[in-house]
């Protein structure tokens, strides 16, 4: 089943996208906001991919959904032979907690190419329509960078607001900086 966006679609993790997965989680340019601090193994990839496959949100607290595109858009890589769609990027559910009905929520657009063309805007919007819809989620909640002026624009463009501010809370080579909590209640 895929989940239906205006100009993306959201789709669950498959063997095929190990590669792309590979590739996205050991670069070092995004491991400042996913808290990466080490690179994963093809092993590790097999078997997140695995785990993604033989669960769901409700055992393991967590989904991971694939964001695909149009194959004839901008290329950030090439997309299976004959196939329509590529992947651009992920979004991912976390910290699912059933009793008070939230989760945690995080985005990658991966290429830069594909940033800006508003592909993560209708991923958030389609995300929150699936935890409202089908998961019966009743909020979302993300933590941003406070200088990441791009995702504080795309989640308060998805109806997030800000909940609070964690000062020195990330440590970078350049030193300590403010995290913004932000939340979307969901109607």
């Amino acid at each position: 089943m895929n989940i239906e966006g205006n100009s993306v679609r959201l789709r669950a993790v498959e063997p095929e996208d190990l590669d792309v997965l590979y590739r996205w989680e050991n670069d070092p340019d995004v491991w400042s906001v996913s808290g990466t601090t080490e690179p994963f193994s093809l092993h590790q990839m097999r078997r997140f991919i695995a785990e993604q496959q033989a669960a769901d949100i409700f055992r393991t607290g967590q989904l991971r959904l694939m964001i695909e595109a149009p194959a004839n858009g901008t290329e950030s890589g090439p997309a299976p032979s004959g196939h329509p769609w590529r992947p651009v990027g992920a979004v991912d559910l976390f910290e699912f907690d059933p009793l008070n009905r939230r989760a945690g929520v995080g985005i990658l657009i991966h290429a830069d190419e594909d940033r800006g063309r508003g592909l993560a805007a209708d991923a958030l919007r389609t995300l929150c329509r699936y935890g409202r819809d089908t998961l019966h989620l009743h909020q979302l909640w993300c933590n941003v960078g406070a200088e990441n002026e791009a995702s504080l624009r795309l989640f308060r463009g998805a109806g997030f607001t800000e909940a609070g501010r964690l000062h020195d809370w990330q440590w970078r080579p350049d030193g300590y900086h403010d995290e913004i909590m932000m939340q979307r209640i969901l109607e």
